[in-house]
């Protein structure tokens, strides 16, 4: 089964393609390259849901002849404390657009209270478990964000509004927007880089999550490459 790995930066692609040895094969693809490493093909598709939804729906559309089986959204993400520590990582149970919708007196609307839209994808619950498995990956809910969480009062409010929220990034609903409408499920995979609150560069660990990242693709790539929809 061929798999799409879109990431948001070239450094967090190449922690992916690292896991898989080798020298990979360079494509080229509308407003990005591919990496391609056996089933593998990984991309940088820019941070953020908006550019991350747009590179993945051009090599999901670049693929029509030889389709992918699975795409994932995959990188570093803040985690909330102390549920995701520094270093570990997190698999997303639910891919959640936490700032979709509105502002009103009495709190923030998601998108799905305005009576139109979704805020929330599921991936397939089979494959979280087996790649939680492998890597030791914590399963949880994976929250998009289009801007970077920096304050105390901003961490207590995502995790009133969405209890049990394990590490928030900013590309994962993008990408799940462009699986969906290409009929493909989706993952979402994290290494913890920094704790979601307060900003404090020098606490993040940047280095130890791109490393993670790339054991973790070394350790769920038979899992991933080997996973059947239809048998589960």
């Amino acid at each position: 089964m061929r798999v799409l790995v879109v990431t948001a930066v070239p450094v967090e692609r190449d922690a992916v393609t690292r896991a898989f040895g080798g020298t990979p094969e360079v494509l080229a693809v509308p407003g990005a390259e591919l990496h391609r490493s056996g089933a593998f093909d990984v991309l940088a598709g820019g941070a953020g849901p908006a550019a991350a939804a747009a590179a993945a729906a051009f090599a999901l559309a670049s693929s029509a002849s030889h389709p992918y089986g699975l795409v994932i959204s995959a990188g570093i993400g803040g985690g909330f404390a102390p549920a995701a520590p520094l270093g570990s990582l997190v698999v997303a149970s639910d891919i959640v657009a936490a700032d979709l919708g509105a502002e009103t007196p009495d709190g923030f609307l998601p998108v799905t209270a305005l009576g139109f839209g979704r805020d929330r994808f599921v991936p397939p619950p089979a494959l979280v478990r087996e790649v939680a498995a492998a890597t030791g990956a914590a399963p949880g809910p994976v929250l998009t964000v289009s801007t970077v969480t920096g304050t105390a009062a901003r961490t207590a409010a995502l995790l009133a509004a969405h209890p049990g929220a394990l590490a928030e990034a900013m590309e994962g609903f993008g990408v799940a927007e462009a699986a969906e409408r290409a009929g493909v499920p989706v993952l979402e995979l994290r290494a913890v880089s920094n704790t979601v609150g307060p900003r404090d560069r020098d606490a993040w660990r940047i280095g130890d999550a791109l490393a993670a990242l790339t054991e973790a693709f070394g350790k769920s790539a038979p899992v991933l490459e080997g996973w059947n929809r239809h048998d589960h």
